[in-house]
């Protein structure tokens, strides 16, 4: 399953909240960083259920797509939904 994310001006990239939960990261843990044709993203001495992974990333999308309208989200609107934090100047 691939997940589309936003690259914040600082460089931030947030991963939603049902995909650290599934993949087992919490605030603290590290991840390797590999450079292939792209960039993958590896939590270190954690096992993660790839099946339980995609199962969660399809019911978020599921959640996103009942938004009804595609609008740009005011700060704070997707708390709940997508966002754990959202990041400032």
């Amino acid at each position: 399953m691939t997940l589309k994310l936003r690259v914040g001006r600082k460089g931030y990239i947030i991963l939603p909240k049902s995909l650290r939960e599934a993949i087992g990261i919490d605030e603290g843990d590290e991840v390797v960083v590999e450079v292939r044709d792209g960039i993958v993203l590896k939590p270190i001495r954690k096992n993660i259920n790839v099946d339980e992974v995609k199962e969660l990333l399809r019911r978020h999308v599921e959640t996103l797509m009942k938004i009804p309208d595609r609008r740009e989200p005011k700060p704070g609107e997707l708390e709940e939904t997508f966002l754990e934090e959202e990041f400032e100047d």
